[in-house]
Protein backbone atom coordinates (compact mmCIF):
# COMPACT_ATOMS: atom_id res chain seq x y z
CA UNK A 1 0.00 0.00 0.00
CA UNK A 2 1.10 3.84 -0.67
CA UNK A 3 3.30 4.87 2.19
CA UNK A 4 0.37 7.73 2.48
CA UNK A 5 -3.07 6.63 0.83
CA UNK A 6 -4.62 4.61 -1.24
CA UNK A 7 -7.17 7.47 -1.81
CA UNK A 8 -8.30 10.61 -1.28
CA UNK A 9 -10.67 11.57 1.45
CA UNK A 10 -13.50 12.25 -1.69
CA UNK A 11 -13.00 8.93 -3.20
CA UNK A 12 -14.70 6.13 -1.18
CA UNK A 13 -18.50 5.17 -1.93
CA UNK A 14 -20.33 2.45 -1.37
CA UNK A 15 -18.88 0.06 -3.70
CA UNK A 16 -15.63 0.38 -1.52
CA UNK A 17 -17.33 -1.38 1.93
CA UNK A 18 -14.91 -3.96 3.23
CA UNK A 19 -11.87 -2.68 1.50
CA UNK A 20 -9.00 -2.04 3.81
CA UNK A 21 -8.09 1.78 2.98
CA UNK A 22 -5.69 4.34 3.70
CA UNK A 23 -6.63 8.00 4.18
CA UNK A 24 -4.04 11.04 4.89
CA UNK A 25 -5.12 14.46 5.36
CA UNK A 26 -6.05 17.16 8.30
CA UNK A 27 -8.75 16.45 11.19
CA UNK A 28 -11.39 19.13 10.09
CA UNK A 29 -14.12 18.22 13.31
CA UNK A 30 -13.87 15.67 16.17
CA UNK A 31 -17.63 14.80 17.66
CA UNK A 32 -17.53 12.10 20.72
CA UNK A 33 -20.63 9.75 20.68
CA UNK A 34 -21.05 8.24 24.06
CA UNK A 35 -17.47 7.24 24.05
CA UNK A 36 -16.92 6.59 20.02
CA UNK A 37 -15.14 9.43 18.45
CA UNK A 38 -16.18 10.49 14.90
CA UNK A 39 -13.74 12.59 12.95
CA UNK A 40 -14.04 14.37 9.72
CA UNK A 41 -10.82 13.80 7.64
CA UNK A 42 -10.32 16.52 4.94
CA UNK A 43 -7.70 17.03 2.53
CA UNK A 44 -8.21 18.92 -0.75
CA UNK A 45 -10.40 16.97 -2.64
CA UNK A 46 -13.03 16.67 0.05
CA UNK A 47 -13.97 15.00 3.33
CA UNK A 48 -14.10 11.39 4.51
CA UNK A 49 -15.85 10.41 7.87
CA UNK A 50 -13.67 8.06 9.87
CA UNK A 51 -14.43 6.37 13.35
CA UNK A 52 -13.01 4.97 16.35
CA UNK A 53 -13.85 3.07 19.52
CA UNK A 54 -12.61 1.30 22.44
CA UNK A 55 -12.51 -1.89 20.53
CA UNK A 56 -9.61 -0.22 18.42
CA UNK A 57 -5.76 -0.56 19.18
CA UNK A 58 -5.73 2.62 18.51
CA UNK A 59 -7.93 4.10 20.39
CA UNK A 60 -5.86 6.11 23.00
CA UNK A 61 -3.81 7.69 20.11
CA UNK A 62 -7.08 8.76 18.43
CA UNK A 63 -8.25 10.39 21.63
CA UNK A 64 -4.85 12.68 21.88
CA UNK A 65 -5.84 13.94 18.07
CA UNK A 66 -7.14 17.36 17.70
CA UNK A 67 -8.23 20.00 15.37
CA UNK A 68 -6.03 20.54 12.05
CA UNK A 69 -3.38 17.53 13.12
CA UNK A 70 -2.40 16.45 9.91
CA UNK A 71 -2.72 12.44 10.31
CA UNK A 72 -2.95 8.82 8.07
CA UNK A 73 -5.15 6.23 9.13
CA UNK A 74 -5.66 2.71 8.07
CA UNK A 75 -9.22 1.10 8.70
CA UNK A 76 -11.75 -1.03 7.02
CA UNK A 77 -14.65 0.98 4.83
CA UNK A 78 -18.52 0.58 6.11
CA UNK A 79 -21.97 1.77 4.67
CA UNK A 80 -23.67 3.84 7.27
CA UNK A 81 -27.34 3.20 7.92
CA UNK A 82 -29.54 4.20 5.88
CA UNK A 83 -30.89 7.53 8.39
CA UNK A 84 -27.31 8.22 8.64
CA UNK A 85 -26.63 8.80 4.79
CA UNK A 86 -25.18 12.44 4.36
CA UNK A 87 -26.46 13.45 0.78
CA UNK A 88 -24.13 16.45 1.06
CA UNK A 89 -20.95 14.59 0.67
CA UNK A 90 -19.52 12.41 -2.10
CA UNK A 91 -18.41 10.19 0.64
CA UNK A 92 -21.93 10.01 2.45
CA UNK A 93 -22.83 6.87 2.28
CA UNK A 94 -19.76 5.18 3.76
CA UNK A 95 -17.51 5.66 7.33
CA UNK A 96 -14.42 4.13 7.82
CA UNK A 97 -13.15 2.26 11.05
CA UNK A 98 -9.51 3.32 12.22
CA UNK A 99 -7.58 -0.03 12.89
CA UNK A 100 -3.61 2.14 12.43
CA UNK A 101 -3.07 5.70 13.25
CA UNK A 102 0.22 8.01 12.51
CA UNK A 103 0.39 11.21 13.47
CA UNK A 104 1.97 13.18 10.48
CA UNK A 105 2.02 16.84 11.84
CA UNK A 106 0.75 17.96 14.77
CA UNK A 107 -1.31 21.49 15.61
CA UNK A 108 -0.54 23.80 18.55
CA UNK A 109 -3.77 26.29 19.68
CA UNK A 110 -4.87 27.64 16.23
CA UNK A 111 -4.94 31.29 15.75
CA UNK A 112 -8.52 30.73 13.49
CA UNK A 113 -10.48 28.31 13.29
CA UNK A 114 -10.95 26.20 9.91
CA UNK A 115 -13.90 24.53 10.35
CA UNK A 116 -17.30 26.67 9.87
CA UNK A 117 -17.40 30.18 8.77
CA UNK A 118 -16.51 32.14 11.73
CA UNK A 119 -15.17 36.02 10.42
CA UNK A 120 -12.00 37.52 11.61
CA UNK A 121 -10.24 40.27 11.09
CA UNK A 122 -8.06 40.02 7.59
CA UNK A 123 -4.82 40.89 9.18
CA UNK A 124 -5.32 37.36 11.21
CA UNK A 125 -6.38 36.05 7.98
CA UNK A 126 -3.72 37.24 5.99
CA UNK A 127 -0.54 36.74 8.72
CA UNK A 128 -1.78 32.85 8.77
CA UNK A 129 -2.61 32.62 5.45
CA UNK A 130 -2.07 28.77 5.26
CA UNK A 131 -4.74 28.17 7.65
CA UNK A 132 -7.04 30.46 5.98
CA UNK A 133 -6.32 29.10 2.55
CA UNK A 134 -7.19 25.53 4.46
CA UNK A 135 -10.53 26.62 4.65
CA UNK A 136 -13.56 25.40 2.40
CA UNK A 137 -14.72 28.73 0.55
CA UNK A 138 -10.92 30.04 -0.08
CA UNK A 139 -9.77 26.28 -1.27
CA UNK A 140 -13.08 26.30 -3.94
CA UNK A 141 -12.02 30.32 -4.99
CA UNK A 142 -8.29 29.25 -5.81
CA UNK A 143 -9.32 25.90 -7.66
CA UNK A 144 -11.66 28.03 -9.38
CA UNK A 145 -8.84 30.58 -10.42
CA UNK A 146 -6.45 27.82 -11.35
CA UNK A 147 -9.12 26.56 -13.11
CA UNK A 148 -10.22 29.36 -15.35
CA UNK A 149 -6.58 30.50 -16.11
CA UNK A 150 -6.38 26.83 -17.96
CA UNK A 151 -9.33 27.55 -19.85
CA UNK A 152 -8.32 30.91 -20.76
CA UNK A 153 -4.84 29.05 -22.27
CA UNK A 154 -6.93 26.44 -23.70
CA UNK A 155 -9.04 29.09 -25.96
CA UNK A 156 -6.11 31.38 -26.64
CA UNK A 157 -4.58 28.66 -28.41
CA UNK A 158 -7.41 27.15 -29.93
CA UNK A 159 -7.93 30.71 -31.70
CA UNK A 160 -4.64 30.42 -33.34
CA UNK A 161 -2.25 32.41 -30.35
CA UNK A 162 0.87 31.10 -29.11
CA UNK A 163 2.24 32.03 -25.52
CA UNK A 164 5.25 33.95 -25.36
CA UNK A 165 7.04 34.80 -22.33
CA UNK A 166 8.34 38.56 -21.70
CA UNK A 167 11.21 40.11 -19.40
CA UNK A 168 10.31 40.42 -15.85
CA UNK A 169 13.23 43.21 -15.07
CA UNK A 170 13.27 45.55 -17.47
CA UNK A 171 13.33 49.53 -18.06
CA UNK A 172 10.62 52.23 -16.38
CA UNK A 173 7.83 52.86 -18.65
CA UNK A 174 4.98 55.08 -18.09
CA UNK A 175 1.59 52.71 -17.62
CA UNK A 176 0.07 55.18 -15.58
CA UNK A 177 1.31 53.62 -12.00
CA UNK A 178 4.58 54.17 -10.28
CA UNK A 179 7.41 51.54 -11.01
CA UNK A 180 8.96 49.10 -8.63
CA UNK A 181 12.71 50.15 -9.00
CA UNK A 182 15.09 47.67 -8.44
CA UNK A 183 18.60 48.59 -8.02
CA UNK A 184 21.70 47.28 -10.61
CA UNK A 185 24.59 46.24 -8.26
CA UNK A 186 26.93 45.86 -11.67
CA UNK A 187 26.03 49.20 -12.94
CA UNK A 188 26.01 51.26 -9.14
CA UNK A 189 23.39 54.29 -9.47
CA UNK A 190 20.64 53.01 -11.75
CA UNK A 191 17.36 50.76 -11.48
CA UNK A 192 16.18 48.42 -13.61
CA UNK A 193 11.92 47.94 -13.23
CA UNK A 194 9.42 45.79 -12.93
CA UNK A 195 7.10 45.71 -15.43
CA UNK A 196 3.85 47.44 -15.20
CA UNK A 197 2.69 45.61 -18.15
CA UNK A 198 4.24 44.19 -21.13
CA UNK A 199 3.03 46.38 -23.15
CA UNK A 200 6.22 47.33 -25.16
CA UNK A 201 7.89 43.83 -25.48
CA UNK A 202 4.19 42.53 -26.86
CA UNK A 203 4.57 45.51 -29.06
CA UNK A 204 8.14 44.24 -30.34
CA UNK A 205 6.95 40.88 -30.72
CA UNK A 206 4.81 42.09 -33.50
CA UNK A 207 7.13 43.85 -35.12
CA UNK A 208 9.63 40.76 -34.77
CA UNK A 209 7.34 38.65 -37.33
CA UNK A 210 4.78 36.77 -34.46
CA UNK A 211 1.24 37.17 -35.84
CA UNK A 212 -0.50 36.64 -32.54
CA UNK A 213 0.91 36.46 -29.16
CA UNK A 214 -0.83 36.00 -25.18
CA UNK A 215 0.49 35.86 -21.61
CA UNK A 216 -0.65 34.84 -18.30
CA UNK A 217 1.77 37.89 -17.37
CA UNK A 218 2.60 39.15 -13.90
CA UNK A 219 2.52 43.31 -13.79
CA UNK A 220 3.59 45.24 -11.06
CA UNK A 221 2.41 48.54 -10.11
CA UNK A 222 3.01 50.57 -6.60
CA UNK A 223 -0.50 51.57 -6.85
CA UNK A 224 -2.85 53.34 -3.96
CA UNK A 225 -4.83 49.59 -2.88
CA UNK A 226 -8.76 49.28 -3.37
CA UNK A 227 -10.88 46.36 -2.66
CA UNK A 228 -11.02 45.71 -6.33
CA UNK A 229 -6.92 46.42 -6.98
CA UNK A 230 -4.15 44.90 -5.75
CA UNK A 231 -1.60 47.27 -4.03
CA UNK A 232 1.55 45.49 -5.77
CA UNK A 233 0.97 42.84 -8.18
CA UNK A 234 -1.47 40.98 -10.25
CA UNK A 235 -1.59 38.50 -13.36
CA UNK A 236 -3.85 39.44 -16.77
CA UNK A 237 -4.03 37.96 -19.97
CA UNK A 238 -2.27 39.94 -22.54
CA UNK A 239 -2.55 39.44 -25.87
CA UNK A 240 -1.55 41.25 -29.51
CA UNK A 241 -2.23 40.77 -32.86
CA UNK A 242 -1.09 42.03 -36.14
CA UNK A 243 -2.57 43.49 -38.94
CA UNK A 244 -5.72 44.18 -37.36
CA UNK A 245 -8.90 46.82 -36.58
CA UNK A 246 -10.16 47.66 -33.27
CA UNK A 247 -13.10 45.46 -34.40
CA UNK A 248 -10.92 42.47 -35.43
CA UNK A 249 -9.47 42.87 -31.54
CA UNK A 250 -13.20 42.76 -30.02
CA UNK A 251 -14.21 39.70 -32.26
CA UNK A 252 -10.89 37.71 -31.16
CA UNK A 253 -11.28 38.31 -27.04
CA UNK A 254 -15.26 38.15 -27.10
CA UNK A 255 -15.57 34.62 -27.63
CA UNK A 256 -12.85 34.02 -25.36
CA UNK A 257 -14.20 36.05 -21.95
CA UNK A 258 -18.22 34.77 -22.76
CA UNK A 259 -16.90 31.38 -22.72
CA UNK A 260 -14.97 31.84 -19.34
CA UNK A 261 -17.80 33.31 -17.62
CA UNK A 262 -20.38 30.87 -19.35
CA UNK A 263 -17.88 28.46 -18.04
CA UNK A 264 -17.48 29.48 -14.36
CA UNK A 265 -20.78 31.73 -14.07
CA UNK A 266 -22.52 28.78 -12.11
CA UNK A 267 -25.42 29.62 -14.28
CA UNK A 268 -25.57 33.21 -14.17
CA UNK A 269 -26.85 34.51 -17.37
CA UNK A 270 -23.69 35.79 -19.71
CA UNK A 271 -24.85 38.74 -22.48
CA UNK A 272 -23.87 37.56 -25.61
CA UNK A 273 -24.59 41.30 -26.90
CA UNK A 274 -22.10 44.02 -26.25
CA UNK A 275 -22.96 47.47 -26.78
CA UNK A 276 -20.33 49.59 -27.82
CA UNK A 277 -20.76 53.22 -25.92
CA UNK A 278 -18.49 56.10 -26.26
CA UNK A 279 -16.27 57.20 -23.66
CA UNK A 280 -18.91 60.74 -23.68
CA UNK A 281 -21.66 58.52 -23.45
CA UNK A 282 -21.08 56.36 -20.55
CA UNK A 283 -19.88 59.69 -18.62
CA UNK A 284 -23.26 61.17 -19.18
CA UNK A 285 -25.43 58.29 -19.16
CA UNK A 286 -23.82 56.56 -16.18
CA UNK A 287 -21.34 58.78 -14.70
CA UNK A 288 -18.34 56.11 -14.89
CA UNK A 289 -16.43 54.78 -17.73
CA UNK A 290 -17.48 50.90 -16.25
CA UNK A 291 -20.82 51.07 -16.19
CA UNK A 292 -23.15 48.33 -14.93
CA UNK A 293 -25.51 47.66 -17.34
CA UNK A 294 -27.51 45.24 -14.74
CA UNK A 295 -29.16 49.10 -13.59
CA UNK A 296 -31.20 49.90 -16.72
CA UNK A 297 -30.99 53.68 -15.21
CA UNK A 298 -29.84 56.44 -18.03
CA UNK A 299 -29.32 60.13 -16.84
CA UNK A 300 -30.20 62.63 -19.32
CA UNK A 301 -29.77 66.29 -19.58
CA UNK A 302 -32.01 68.35 -18.67
CA UNK A 303 -30.76 71.86 -18.59
CA UNK A 304 -33.32 73.71 -20.71
CA UNK A 305 -35.56 72.90 -18.17
CA UNK A 306 -34.01 74.79 -15.74
CA UNK A 307 -32.82 77.49 -17.30
CA UNK A 308 -34.57 80.77 -16.61
CA UNK A 309 -36.33 78.41 -13.87
CA UNK A 310 -37.72 79.64 -10.93
CA UNK A 311 -35.14 77.25 -9.10
CA UNK A 312 -32.48 79.92 -8.73
CA UNK A 313 -29.83 77.73 -7.83
CA UNK A 314 -29.83 76.17 -10.96
CA UNK A 315 -30.95 79.05 -13.20
CA UNK A 316 -27.67 80.91 -12.47
CA UNK A 317 -25.43 77.72 -12.38
CA UNK A 318 -26.41 77.32 -15.48
CA UNK A 319 -25.38 81.27 -16.49
CA UNK A 320 -21.90 80.08 -16.14
CA UNK A 321 -20.15 78.28 -19.25
CA UNK A 322 -19.66 74.43 -18.85
CA UNK A 323 -22.30 73.63 -16.97
CA UNK A 324 -25.18 71.70 -17.26
CA UNK A 325 -28.25 69.95 -15.51
CA UNK A 326 -28.37 66.26 -15.10
CA UNK A 327 -30.98 63.89 -14.07
CA UNK A 328 -31.37 60.27 -12.56
CA UNK A 329 -34.60 58.45 -13.44
CA UNK A 330 -35.87 57.12 -10.09
CA UNK A 331 -38.60 54.23 -11.55
CA UNK A 332 -40.74 53.17 -8.38
CA UNK A 333 -38.76 55.50 -6.15
CA UNK A 334 -41.56 58.24 -5.74
CA UNK A 335 -41.81 58.46 -1.90
CA UNK A 336 -40.42 61.25 -0.22
CA UNK A 337 -39.03 59.16 2.60
CA UNK A 338 -36.62 57.59 -0.65
CA UNK A 339 -35.97 61.12 -2.34
CA UNK A 340 -34.90 62.11 1.13
CA UNK A 341 -32.64 59.56 1.47
CA UNK A 342 -30.56 59.63 -1.19
CA UNK A 343 -30.43 63.66 -1.02
CA UNK A 344 -28.56 62.84 2.52
CA UNK A 345 -26.17 60.49 0.41
CA UNK A 346 -25.35 63.04 -1.65
CA UNK A 347 -24.57 65.18 1.33
CA UNK A 348 -22.19 62.43 2.67
CA UNK A 349 -20.92 62.14 -0.55
CA UNK A 350 -19.34 66.27 -0.07
CA UNK A 351 -22.09 67.67 -2.31
CA UNK A 352 -24.89 70.29 -0.77
CA UNK A 353 -27.55 67.73 -1.58
CA UNK A 354 -29.75 66.75 -4.46
CA UNK A 355 -33.05 68.17 -5.70
CA UNK A 356 -35.65 65.76 -6.81
CA UNK A 357 -39.05 65.66 -7.87
CA UNK A 358 -41.48 62.55 -7.32
CA UNK A 359 -44.94 62.13 -9.13
CA UNK A 360 -48.11 60.71 -7.46
CA UNK A 361 -51.88 60.86 -7.12
CA UNK A 362 -54.07 63.74 -6.77
CA UNK A 363 -57.31 65.20 -6.89
CA UNK A 364 -57.28 65.81 -10.27
CA UNK A 365 -54.85 63.03 -11.32
CA UNK A 366 -50.70 62.80 -11.16
CA UNK A 367 -49.50 64.99 -9.67
CA UNK A 368 -45.36 66.60 -9.28
CA UNK A 369 -44.65 66.78 -5.64
CA UNK A 370 -41.38 67.96 -4.06
CA UNK A 371 -39.70 71.12 -3.39
CA UNK A 372 -38.53 71.57 -7.08
CA UNK A 373 -41.86 70.58 -8.58
CA UNK A 374 -43.38 74.20 -6.79
CA UNK A 375 -40.48 76.42 -7.55
CA UNK A 376 -40.38 75.39 -11.51
CA UNK A 377 -44.08 75.12 -12.12
CA UNK A 378 -46.07 72.53 -13.38
CA UNK A 379 -45.21 72.84 -17.27
CA UNK A 380 -41.52 72.05 -16.51
CA UNK A 381 -42.39 69.18 -14.20
CA UNK A 382 -44.31 67.85 -17.24
CA UNK A 383 -41.91 68.10 -19.56
CA UNK A 384 -39.26 66.80 -17.74
CA UNK A 385 -41.48 63.58 -16.79
CA UNK A 386 -41.98 62.83 -20.23
CA UNK A 387 -38.61 63.14 -21.49
CA UNK A 388 -37.40 60.40 -18.88
CA UNK A 389 -40.30 58.48 -19.07
CA UNK A 390 -41.74 58.28 -15.64
CA UNK A 391 -45.12 58.16 -14.35
CA UNK A 392 -46.81 57.54 -10.53
CA UNK A 393 -44.89 56.08 -7.79
CA UNK A 394 -41.31 57.44 -10.20
CA UNK A 395 -39.10 59.90 -8.92
CA UNK A 396 -35.90 61.97 -10.92
CA UNK A 397 -33.30 63.37 -8.66
CA UNK A 398 -31.15 65.86 -10.31
CA UNK A 399 -27.54 67.62 -9.58
CA UNK A 400 -26.00 70.29 -11.58
CA UNK A 401 -22.86 72.08 -11.96
CA UNK A 402 -19.71 71.47 -14.07
CA UNK A 403 -19.86 67.87 -14.98
CA UNK A 404 -16.64 67.01 -13.48
CA UNK A 405 -17.78 68.17 -9.82
CA UNK A 406 -20.75 65.81 -9.87
CA UNK A 407 -20.32 63.14 -12.63
CA UNK A 408 -18.66 60.49 -9.95
CA UNK A 409 -21.53 60.95 -7.36
CA UNK A 410 -23.92 60.72 -10.01
CA UNK A 411 -23.06 57.61 -10.78
CA UNK A 412 -22.67 56.27 -7.44
CA UNK A 413 -26.47 57.56 -6.81
CA UNK A 414 -27.28 55.77 -10.10
CA UNK A 415 -25.66 52.63 -8.24
CA UNK A 416 -27.56 53.12 -4.99
CA UNK A 417 -30.90 53.87 -6.74
CA UNK A 418 -30.90 50.49 -8.92
CA UNK A 419 -30.05 48.55 -5.93
CA UNK A 420 -32.23 49.58 -3.47
CA UNK A 421 -35.30 50.00 -5.59
CA UNK A 422 -34.55 46.07 -6.99
CA UNK A 423 -34.02 47.58 -10.43
CA UNK A 424 -30.86 45.69 -10.62
CA UNK A 425 -30.14 42.52 -12.24
CA UNK A 426 -28.35 40.25 -9.95
CA UNK A 427 -27.68 36.98 -11.75
CA UNK A 428 -26.48 38.41 -14.64
CA UNK A 429 -22.89 39.14 -16.55
CA UNK A 430 -23.71 42.41 -18.51
CA UNK A 431 -20.39 43.34 -20.49
CA UNK A 432 -19.89 47.02 -23.04
CA UNK A 433 -17.15 48.00 -24.59
CA UNK A 434 -15.98 51.89 -23.83
CA UNK A 435 -14.61 53.20 -26.92
CA UNK A 436 -13.47 56.50 -28.55
CA UNK A 437 -11.64 57.91 -24.92
CA UNK A 438 -10.11 61.00 -25.27
CA UNK A 439 -6.21 60.74 -26.00
CA UNK A 440 -5.36 63.91 -24.03
CA UNK A 441 -6.80 66.00 -20.69
CA UNK A 442 -6.21 69.52 -19.52
CA UNK A 443 -5.09 70.15 -15.63
CA UNK A 444 -7.80 72.14 -14.72
CA UNK A 445 -5.56 74.30 -12.80
CA UNK A 446 -2.52 74.89 -15.10
CA UNK A 447 -4.58 74.01 -18.02
CA UNK A 448 -1.32 71.39 -18.87
CA UNK A 449 -1.98 68.46 -21.77
CA UNK A 450 -0.78 65.08 -20.65
CA UNK A 451 -1.79 62.06 -21.59
CA UNK A 452 -5.36 60.57 -20.42
CA UNK A 453 -5.30 56.55 -21.08
CA UNK A 454 -2.49 54.40 -22.54
CA UNK A 455 0.27 57.05 -24.73
CA UNK A 456 0.91 54.59 -27.17
CA UNK A 457 -2.17 54.39 -28.47
CA UNK A 458 -3.38 55.57 -32.21
CA UNK A 459 -5.29 58.77 -32.67
CA UNK A 460 -8.31 58.54 -34.89
CA UNK A 461 -7.57 60.35 -38.08
CA UNK A 462 -3.31 59.78 -37.62
CA UNK A 463 -1.13 62.68 -38.16
CA UNK A 464 -4.24 65.38 -39.27
CA UNK A 465 -5.83 64.88 -35.83
CA UNK A 466 -3.18 66.06 -33.90
CA UNK A 467 -2.69 68.66 -36.30
CA UNK A 468 -6.07 70.71 -34.63
CA UNK A 469 -6.57 71.08 -30.59
CA UNK A 470 -5.60 67.74 -28.47
CA UNK A 471 -8.69 67.89 -26.64
CA UNK A 472 -10.73 67.10 -29.42
CA UNK A 473 -8.45 64.09 -30.05
CA UNK A 474 -9.70 60.34 -29.71
CA UNK A 475 -7.96 57.36 -30.05
CA UNK A 476 -8.37 53.75 -30.61
CA UNK A 477 -8.85 53.36 -26.51
CA UNK A 478 -10.97 50.50 -25.48
CA UNK A 479 -12.21 49.25 -21.97
CA UNK A 480 -14.07 46.11 -21.26
CA UNK A 481 -16.52 46.50 -18.55
CA UNK A 482 -18.48 44.30 -16.54
CA UNK A 483 -20.79 44.60 -13.76
CA UNK A 484 -19.97 47.69 -12.75
CA UNK A 485 -15.57 46.83 -13.23
CA UNK A 486 -13.14 47.40 -15.66
CA UNK A 487 -12.19 44.00 -17.01
CA UNK A 488 -10.36 44.20 -20.73
CA UNK A 489 -7.97 47.68 -21.37
CA UNK A 490 -6.51 47.60 -24.99
CA UNK A 491 -6.01 49.56 -28.29
CA UNK A 492 -4.69 49.69 -31.64
CA UNK A 493 -0.86 51.00 -31.45
CA UNK A 494 0.75 54.31 -32.99
CA UNK A 495 3.49 52.35 -35.23
CA UNK A 496 4.44 55.29 -37.16
CA UNK A 497 7.37 56.96 -35.74
CA UNK A 498 6.56 60.78 -36.61
CA UNK A 499 2.94 60.21 -35.03
CA UNK A 500 4.32 59.03 -32.48
CA UNK A 501 6.60 62.00 -32.08
CA UNK A 502 4.21 64.46 -32.38
CA UNK A 503 1.80 62.87 -29.70
CA UNK A 504 3.86 63.22 -27.40
CA UNK A 505 5.15 66.70 -28.29
CA UNK A 506 1.79 67.88 -27.50
CA UNK A 507 1.54 66.11 -23.98
CA UNK A 508 4.88 67.86 -23.74
CA UNK A 509 7.39 65.28 -24.36
CA UNK A 510 10.34 66.07 -26.72
CA UNK A 511 11.73 64.04 -29.45
CA UNK A 512 15.27 63.45 -27.79
CA UNK A 513 12.64 62.57 -24.40
CA UNK A 514 10.84 60.11 -26.17
CA UNK A 515 13.91 58.28 -28.10
CA UNK A 516 15.52 58.33 -24.19
CA UNK A 517 12.54 56.52 -22.69
CA UNK A 518 11.25 54.17 -25.25
CA UNK A 519 14.25 53.67 -27.82
CA UNK A 520 14.21 50.25 -28.26
CA UNK A 521 10.36 50.30 -29.71
CA UNK A 522 10.88 53.66 -31.66
CA UNK A 523 14.15 52.21 -33.42
CA UNK A 524 12.04 49.10 -33.99
CA UNK A 525 9.50 50.91 -35.67
CA UNK A 526 11.57 52.26 -38.00
CA UNK A 527 12.41 49.04 -39.86
CA UNK A 528 8.69 48.02 -41.21
CA UNK A 529 6.19 48.15 -38.24
CA UNK A 530 2.95 46.01 -38.65
CA UNK A 531 0.06 47.89 -37.94
CA UNK A 532 -1.29 45.82 -34.18
CA UNK A 533 -3.14 46.23 -31.41
CA UNK A 534 -4.47 44.55 -28.33
CA UNK A 535 -5.40 44.33 -25.16
CA UNK A 536 -5.12 42.94 -21.67
CA UNK A 537 -7.70 41.40 -19.39
CA UNK A 538 -7.16 41.09 -15.28
CA UNK A 539 -7.26 37.51 -14.40
CA UNK A 540 -7.73 38.61 -10.28
CA UNK A 541 -10.76 40.37 -11.12
CA UNK A 542 -12.18 38.41 -13.39
CA UNK A 543 -12.05 35.36 -11.09
CA UNK A 544 -13.45 37.99 -8.22
CA UNK A 545 -16.66 38.32 -10.20
CA UNK A 546 -16.93 34.67 -10.69
CA UNK A 547 -16.82 34.11 -7.38
CA UNK A 548 -19.14 36.34 -6.34
CA UNK A 549 -16.84 38.75 -4.00
CA UNK A 550 -15.94 42.21 -3.82
CA UNK A 551 -12.79 41.81 -2.37
CA UNK A 552 -9.57 40.63 -4.38
CA UNK A 553 -7.75 39.36 -1.31
CA UNK A 554 -10.36 36.54 -1.54
CA UNK A 555 -8.84 35.06 -5.17
CA UNK A 556 -4.92 35.68 -4.93
CA UNK A 557 -3.16 33.18 -2.85
CA UNK A 558 -1.07 35.39 -1.37
CA UNK A 559 -2.02 38.98 -1.50
CA UNK A 560 -0.67 41.95 0.34
CA UNK A 561 -2.50 43.93 2.89
CA UNK A 562 -4.19 47.83 2.38
CA UNK A 563 -1.26 48.95 3.03
CA UNK A 564 1.09 46.37 0.75
CA UNK A 565 2.69 44.56 3.14
CA UNK A 566 2.80 40.42 3.30
CA UNK A 567 2.62 40.21 7.04
CA UNK A 568 3.17 36.55 6.74
CA UNK A 569 6.49 36.80 5.22
CA UNK A 570 7.25 40.28 6.96
CA UNK A 571 7.64 42.23 3.80
CA UNK A 572 8.71 45.20 2.92
CA UNK A 573 11.77 44.24 5.37
CA UNK A 574 14.79 46.59 6.17
CA UNK A 575 17.93 45.42 4.37
CA UNK A 576 21.18 44.20 5.81
CA UNK A 577 23.96 47.29 5.75
CA UNK A 578 25.87 44.45 3.34
CA UNK A 579 23.03 44.30 1.04
CA UNK A 580 23.00 48.22 0.86
CA UNK A 581 26.79 48.19 0.70
CA UNK A 582 26.92 46.21 -2.33
CA UNK A 583 24.05 47.71 -4.01
CA UNK A 584 25.98 51.54 -3.30
CA UNK A 585 22.74 52.67 -1.42
CA UNK A 586 21.91 54.51 1.38
CA UNK A 587 19.08 54.78 3.16
CA UNK A 588 17.65 58.20 4.45
CA UNK A 589 15.93 58.54 7.62
CA UNK A 590 12.56 59.29 8.07
CA UNK A 591 11.47 62.90 8.24
CA UNK A 592 9.76 63.46 11.53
Amino acid sequence: MHAYRSHTCADLTSANVGETVRLSGWVHRIRDHGGVLFIDLRDHYGITQVLCDPDSPVFEAVEKVRSEWCIRIDGEVKARDASLVNPKLPTGEIEVFVRDIEVLGAAEELPLIVFGDQEYPEETRLRYRYLDLRREAMQRNMTLRSDVVSSIRKRMWESGFREYQTPIITASSPEGARDFLVPSRLHPGKFYALPQAPQQFKQLIMVSGFDKYFQIAPCFRDEDPRADRSPTDFYQLDLEMSFVSQQDVFDTIQPVMQGVFEEFGGGRKVDTNWPQISYRDAALWYGTDKPDLRNPIKMQVVSEHFRDSGFAIFAKLLEQDGTEIRAIPAPKGGSRKFCDRMNAFAQKEGLPGMGYIFWRDGENGMEAAGPLAKNIGPDRTEAIRQQLGLGVGDAAFFLGGKPSSFETVAGKARVVIGNELGLTEQDRFAFAWIVDFPMYEADEETGKVDFSHNPFSMPQGGMEALNGDPLDVLGYQYDLACNGYELVSGAIRNHKPEIMFKAFELAGYGEDEVRKRFGGMVNAFRFGAPPHGGCAAGIDRMVMLLADTANIREVIMFPMNQRAEDLMMNAPSDPSSEQLMELGLRVLPKEE
